[in-house]
């Protein structure tokens, strides 16, 4: 066999330089262990990881956060300490395990093909996702750095959904089917709504600055109101798009202006 050893040099060589990290890069594992960690926590009947009950899972989850976050603080700023940072997110979990029923309610009430809640938590690649985001935005609005992108990314590679940590949303959020889905990072949604698969919830053309990079920052992408339906493969797009409450959105539909409430748009 040859010796490509020089190859592994000149890799490792560009690599250091290209990084020039001072400290330890997060453990994308660690960050879905803490995923898998708040599944147990919250739905214990359900999932099962390395052997954690309810009180010996919450421990885990203060270990993980505590040395992935020691990680990305050291090479990304905060407005919060790491512990600032845990103890925020680990208070707000009652609120978080609240507002996920209200999307298991919704999911439940807006498919016939759900037999049960338990089917939904098991089963749903949307609930999954939703599950995710929730957790990620939490971080989030926490001033975390990479992490919740991370959390996003692994819910977008195991279910084909895109959720964005930064977008806001609502509560009783249903996803049916779910997958291509496309929520941008300032997107806002309201309470009651209700997404098939394959909407874009996404951002025009990107302003460039006088380089032609594109303007990073700003608002990008539309806010949906209260009580909407958006069906599959609808395409929403523009920070000044404003869809109205109990509006329907029917499938294929390209939007880039504001729809008033109540209203029924369709592709003709």
């Amino acid at each position: 066999m040859s010796d490509y050893k020089d190859i592994l040099d000149i890799i490792k060589k560009n690599r250091d330089k290209d990084l020039e990290l001072e400290c330890e890069i997060t453990n994308r594992n660690a960050i879905i262990a803490i995923i898998k960690t708040v599944q147990v926590l919250f739905y214990p009947c359900y999932y099962h990881y390395l052997d954690l009950n309810e009180d010996s899972a919450l421990e885990k989850l203060q270990e993980l956060l505590d040395s992935e976050l020691s990680k990305v603080l050291c090479y990304h700023d905060s407005l919060h300490t790491k512990e600032e940072i845990i103890d925020g997110f680990i208070k707000n979990l009652p609120r978080l395990y609240d507002i996920l029923s209200t999307d298991i309610q919704a999911i439940y009430d807006g498919d016939p093909a759900a037999k049960a809640k338990e089917e939904i938590i098991l089963c749903y690649p949307g609930f999954y996702a939703i599950f995710i985001y929730r957790l990620a935005h939490a971080l989030r609005e926490l001033n975390t750095p990479l992490i919740p992108r991370i959390m996003t990314e692994y819910a977008h590679e195991k279910t084909g959904i895109d959720i964005n940590p930064g977008a806001t949303i609502g509560t009783h959020f249903c996803i049916d089917h779910g997958t291509g889905i496309v929520i941008g990072e300032t997107a806002t949604i309201g309470n009651h709504v209700k997404l098939y698969q394959g909407v874009t919830i996404g951002a025009k053309s990107f302003e460039n600055d006088e380089n032609g990079n594109p303007i990073k920052g700003g608002k990008r992408h539309p806010d949906i109101k209260d009580n909407v339906i958006v069906y599959a493969n609808a395409t929403i797009l523009g920070g000044d798009t404003i869809i109205g409450n109990n509006c329907i959105i029917g499938g294929n539909a390209w939007i880039t202006s504001s729809i008033p409430d109540n209203q029924t748009v369709y592709k003709k």
